[in-house]
C-alpha cells in the first residue's frame, strides 16, 4: 500500500510480491443541469527484498453544461528501503498537471527518512520528512526552481474486520508558497477484492499564481475500489 506522496505503512511479512488497486468514481446529471464527474486512480506495488516500489496515476475531470471546470492529472513513482526495526528511507518523483491551478505543470523530486511509530493489527502510524526539489512551469513565464522541505504522516485504524479509517497528510514548504494535502477515507470491503470507499481530499496552496481561481481544492467522492 505504498503511496507516492503520503507516508506509507510498511509491507506485512506475508505480503505478496506484486499487488495493485484501481479506484473509479463517476457521476452524471442531466435535466436542468448537465454535468459529469470522473475520478480514476490506479496504483501498482511490488517488492524486491527490503525495497518497496510503487507507481501511481490519477485523473480528475469535471464538466458542466459542456464546459470543463476541473481537469487534473498525476503520475508518481516511489521507492522505500526498510531497515530492521521501524526505520526506512524513501524517495519519490511526482509529475502533476492542473488546468485551473495556475501552473502549466509541476515536477517534484523528494527523499528522506521515515519512522513507523505504531504498527499493530488495530492501528498504524508513520511519519516521514526530507528535502527535495520542485520545478514549477508557469504559463507565459519562466520556470521556477524551488527547494522543498517535506513532511508527511499516515494513520490507519481498523474499525472492524471489513472496515478501515485512514487519515493521510503532507506538507511541502518552499520560499514561494506552502502546499498542504489531506486525505480522509473510510473503506468498507464488499468482497475479498472489491471495496466501497468514501473519501474527502483537500489540497491548498498558500500563494498560487495570479491566474489561479482558488487557493484550496476539495474533492468528496464515493467510489469502487478493486484490488488484486
Amino acid at each position: 500500500m505504498a503511496n507516492p506522496f503520503y507516508a506509507p505503512p510498511p509491507p506485512d511479512d506475508g505480503s505478496p510480491r506484486f499487488t495493485g488497486d484501481a479506484e473509479l468514481g463517476f457521476t452524471s446529471l442531466s435535466g436542468n443541469t448537465n454535468s459529469q464527474t470522473l475520478i480514476g486512480k490506479t496504483r501498482l506495488t511490488w517488492l524486491t527484498g527490503d525495497i518497496t516500489h510503487s507507481l501511481r496515476g490519477e485523473v480528475r475531470n469535471v464538466t458542466k453544461d459542456s464546459e470543463t471546470s476541473a481537469e487534473q492529472y498525476l503520475i508518481a513513482g516511489r521507492e522505500r528501503f526498510d531497515f530492521s526495526g521501524p526505520h526506512y528511507l524513501f524517495g519519490f518523483a511526482r509529475w502533476e498537471k492542473d488546468r485551473f491551478a495556475g501552473y502549466d505543470q509541476q515536477l517534484s523530486v523528494i527523499g528522506g527518512y521515515g519512522r513507523q511509530l505504531i504498527d499493530s493489527d488495530l492501528q498504524a502510524l508513520s511519519l516521514e520528512a526530507g528535502p527535495g526539489y520542485r520545478n514549477d512551469r508557469l504559463r507565459d513565464d519562466d520556470n521556477e526552481q524551488l527547494a522543498v522541505a517535506y513532511s508527511a504522516l499516515a494513520y490507519r485504524y481498523s474499525i472492524s474486520d471489513v472496515a478501515d479509517f485512514e487519515q493521510e497528510m503532507s506538507l511541502e514548504y518552499t520560499s514561494d508558497n506552502t502546499t498542504s494535502r489531506s486525505l480522509t477515507a473510510l473503506t468498507a470491503r464488499i468482497s475479498s477484492r472489491i471495496s466501497l470507499r468514501l473519501s474527502h481530499e483537500i489540497k491548498q496552496n498558500s500563494q498560487p499564481p495570479d491566474d489561479a481561481s482558488e487557493r484550496t481544492d476539495t474533492t468528496t467522492s464515493a467510489s469502487l475500489l478493486y484490488r488484486w
